[in-house]
């Protein structure tokens, strides 16, 4: 059994803590928080036996094995940075880190330190992503692809009310294409590999992060854009088209619905009944690897993938 504490109280972090209960092999025995009394209070709520205050006292532990880091991006790579050196195993949400040379970094020393270091990166590990690849060699030549992610937040409104809320403040890693896009880079990846090339355009709101963007990655003979958005909202699918047949996808960062649709006109489908946007898939994912049934070069080498992808968009994005 991994006993595992959580780090950070938003509501990304109420998800992993659910998807944990409904685990085997892993159990959430404490949160944290800097102030106790916050700290305390979410325990309360979330039904978590123990409730710590500070990122030290978790690591300094011996009842915890591991640690769910759900904090504000910018954080993320001083906690990884400790809890590895502390000896602890970690899951921290996406983006992992900023660049791919920090991860680098921070794997390296993961496997000096003999602990499992991934990134809580749900797409990789849900049942509708095995049902899009599966399906890939029965399109043909693939030749495009179209990946949205578009979800006004709710917090925007504090943005247009004169406020810097953290999704929305570039000095904490907050911004479009790493809360949403990264889903649609990731995907990517996963999929058709590495870009060759890469370009991005993207929408600067009133805090100076990115509201809203476009990226086009390419490949030999394909072309995919990815597109994101938390100041506006889409309501049409992802797509995959290959040169015999093109494969809708409802949901991109959880597909419950996977549509093959020939020249012909002629569908056939895959459905799921799972909740979306569930954790389940990356927590089980983690327990695995922590396990030592598999090693995590390939997961790790993804997340490494996909930052690179990220950065060469930064780089190249106009607007």
């Amino acid at each position: 059994m991994i006993r595992i504490a959580t780090i950070g109280t938003s509501v990304i972090t109420d998800a992993f803590i659910g998807a944990a209960s409904r685990t085997r092999g892993i159990e959430v025995v404490a949160v944290s928080s800097r102030d106790a009394a916050k700290a305390q209070a979410y325990a309360d709520r979330l039904g978590v036996a123990r409730a710590i205050a500070g990122l030290d006292t978790v690591l300094a532990d011996p009842e915890v094995d591991a640690v769910y880091i759900g904090s504000p991006n910018a954080a993320h790579g001083s906690q990884v940075e400790s809890a590895i050196a502390a000896g602890k195993h970690v899951l921290v949400e996406k983006p992992a880190v900023a660049t791919a040379r920090e991860w680098d970094d921070l794997v390296d020393r993961s496997r000096r330190a003999g602990v499992i270091l991934l990134e809580a990166m749900r797409t990789a590990y849900d049942p509708g992503i095995a049902a899009v690849r599966e399906q890939l060699g029965s399109l043909g030549t693939l030749r495009r692809a179209s990946f949205h992610y578009a979800k006004r937040s709710s917090r925007y409104d504090a943005v247009l009310a004169g406020g810097t809320p953290n999704i929305f403040d570039p000095a904490m890693g907050g911004g479009a294409l790493a809360d949403l896009g990264v889903y649609g880079v990731h995907a990517a990846v996963l999929l058709f590999g590495e870009p060759t090339r890469v370009a991005g355009s993207s929408v600067t709101i009133a805090t100076g992060a990115d509201g809203a963007g476009l990226a086009v990655l390419e490949y030999p003979g394909l072309v995919v854009d990815v597109g994101y958005s938390k100041i506006t909202t889409a309501f049409r699918s992802s797509e995959i088209q290959g040169e015999d047949a093109t494969l809708l996808i409802d949901h991109l960062a959880s597909p419950r619905r996977v549509t093959r649709v020939g020249l012909d006109g002629a569908e056939s489908a895959w459905t799921s009944d799972a909740a979306v946007d569930t954790l389940d898939g990356e927590v089980a994912r983690f327990v695995e690897l922590v396990g030592g049934a598999i090693a995590p070069d390939e997961d790790q080498a993804r997340t490494a993938a996909t930052l690179r992808t990220m950065e060469r968009i930064r780089q190249t994005t106009t607007g």
